[in-house]
């Protein structure tokens, strides 16, 4: 069971659409020009998960990032659950094609 989620908001990305505050105003604020800011620290507790998500998914330009699950652990503290994925690692001879591009 999840403690909650994680989130972050890129406002370099943000166009001024203002969904996210619409579904989740406690997590979000606007600007005097309609940008976003993000209210807290991206922890959402398990009960305004939906609001959040709902406002995750109807970013028009994907500027809030979903950044994993807080599970709790053992000493009670919430982790977050990120795992990067690994670099690939193409095994290739000499001049062997990768994605349609030659070495």
């Amino acid at each position: 069971m999840s403690d909650g989620l994680r989130i972050r908001l890129d406002r370099t990305i943000c166009d001024g659409f203002g969904i996210c505050a619409k579904h989740a105003p406690g997590y979000f604020s606007l600007d005097d020009w309609g940008y976003a800011s993000l209210i807290g620290d991206g922890t959402v507790p398990e009960k305004d998960r939906d609001a959040v998500m709902r406002a995750l998914f109807d970013c028009p330009v994907h500027a809030i990032i979903y950044m994993g699950e807080h599970r709790p652990s053992g000493d009670g503290a919430a982790h977050p659950d990120v795992h990067e994925s690994p670099e690939p690692d193409p095994k290739t001879n000499g001049s062997e094609a990768i994605s349609e591009f030659v070495r």
